[in-house]
């Protein structure tokens, strides 16, 4: 059965019978066959099928997101039993939004394999609320996201780090050069902002709610790197965590504005599927990641 599961996503996701055959590495006869005694056992069609194009019919679309399910569960289950007979090893799939995924996560990941070097991670960088949904559907172990989420019933989200985000601007803006910066000073000024979902687009949201602040511009982008070179180049201000600008503070490229309110706090959370299988691999980085918790919260940014 994981094998018919495992034509019938690829040929989901390919949207075509030859190149699902290319990927899988069999024949395309065998891709149908694959396919109709499925959906034979099913007693229900799956795919809709042209000369140009397959794709999902509404029971297909039931389907395919739980054969993705099961499929990750087949996966999860073969990791746990080679856990059971040997020290930990094998892949470990990690997401993250953009801030902890860029900025942070290569340092922690780096250290992980130091002492782990037999785990395999790979990283996959989403925005926070794609990166609880893959979490969710067990297409990622582990995410890691900037905030909090409300409401979710299917994973568990357990914070573990301080985050310091700042207001920032071009070395040479007008406001940089002042002691002290007043809500309406940066009220005027065009806000370089991140896209809605992404947990920096949230605490923006929340700062602007809760200063009673009302930007006259937006401009929106889905990149943090994007965002800072358009306020280096002098388009805006914008609010960032600090280990997102770390060297442009360093480089002396931007500075903090130096608003009348208190610094601005987040937490950095570590968001785990419901479940009670867990392979050792994650088990293991989840350990990892609550043990440095102090140190990411007190490390000065600006000096690493």
């Amino acid at each position: 059965m994981d094998q018919q599961l495992q034509v019938f996503v690829t040929v989901a996701e390919e949207k075509n019978f030859t190149r699902a055959a290319k990927t899988l590495h069999i024949s395309q006869p065998a891709i149908s066959q694959y396919i109709q005694n499925l959906e034979q056992k099913m007693d229900v069609s799956l795919l809709d099928r042209t000369n140009k194009y397959v794709r999902l019919n509404p029971a297909g679309e039931v389907f395919y997101r739980y054969a993705k399910e099961m499929l990750g569960l087949y996966e999860q289950l073969g990791r746990q039993i080679r856990d059971l007979k040997e020290e930990a090893a094998g892949p470990l799939k990690i997401g993250s939004s953009f801030t902890f995924g860029e900025y942070v996560l290569p340092h922690v990941v780096a250290d992980f394999r130091g002492r782990y070097s037999r785990i395999e991670p790979s990283i996959t960088i989403e925005n926070t609320q794609k990166v609880v949904e893959l979490v969710e559907c067990g297409e990622l172990d582990v995410g890691i996201i900037e905030g909090g989420i409300l409401g979710e019933k299917h994973v568990d989200v357990t914070p573990f780090a301080d985050d310091t985000v700042v207001v920032v601007a071009s070395i040479d803006h007008p406001l940089a050069a002042q002691k002290t910066v007043s809500t309406a000073d940066v009220e005027s000024e065009c806000w370089i902002v991140r896209e809605q979902g992404s947990g920096t687009r949230e605490i923006t949201d929340n700062v602007f709610q809760q200063f009673d602040l009302r930007p006259k511009t937006l401009i929106e982008y889905r990149s943090n790197q994007v965002i800072k070179e358009s306020v280096e180049a002098g388009l805006g201000i914008t609010l960032l965590s600090k280990w997102v600008i770390r060297k442009e503070l360093m480089c002396k490229t931007m500075k903090v504005i130096p608003l009348s309110y208190p610094p601005i706090k987040r937490k950095f959370s570590l968001v785990l599927r419901k479940s009670k299988f867990e392979t050792k691999a994650s088990s293991l980085f989840r350990q990892f990641l609550l043990q440095q918790s102090e140190r990411l919260s007190t490390i000065d940014v600006t000096a690493v």
